[in-house]
């Protein structure tokens, strides 16, 4: 899968953005892991202040897929951390975004996978399994749907209803 830029993205697709098929994240995720530049087909996942479901999910075959995960925005622990990312670099997922925090981040940013979150945090989330797969999730004003595509590089986060290509 080549690379998109998501300036030139934008530039180019007025009308997808004017329509919604084409939306852009609010700007306030960091970016962490090795893979600046990253895209693929999105898998929700929408839990809070729990890990569970997001470990699961990374110990399956990625597949160049993208993990958005809607945390609720929690500030207040993490809810992925350097195992399972190193986990999901192995398993070959693309990249994770996440509406929460993450922890151990010199483990992350050593691994090779694209990561965005709202900000570290050294509390480590609770294990309770509690969550829903495959939903609509909503964070940083865009709404993220299952099987859609997610686009991240260093200018910003694009999602698109089919995959783009310029």
């Amino acid at each position: 899968m080549s690379m998109v830029a998501t300036a030139e993205v934008c530039d180019a697709n007025p009308p997808l953005i004017h329509s919604g098929e084409l939306r852009a994240l609010q700007p306030i995720f960091q970016i962490y892991g090795r893979r600046q530049v990253f895209s693929g087909p999105v898998v929700t996942l929408k839990v809070f202040e729990d890990n569970v479901l997001v470990r699961e999910f990374l110990e399956e075959k990625g597949n160049g897929r993208v993990l958005v995960v809607d945390g609720g925005g929690s500030l207040r622990c993490a809810i992925l951390g350097g195992n399972p990312v190193q986990q999901a670099t192995n398993n070959g997922w693309a990249g994770i975004l996440i509406n929460g925090c993450i922890r151990d981040v010199d483990e992350i940013n050593g691994c090779d996978i694209g990561v965005r979150a709202l900000a570290s945090h050294p509390m480590k989330a609770n294990k309770r399994g509690v969550g829903d797969k495959h939903v609509p999730v909503i964070m940083a004003g865009t709404r993220i749907l299952d099987g859609e595509w997610l686009y991240a590089d260093t200018d910003g986060i694009l999602v698109s209803k089919m995959e783009l290509s310029i």
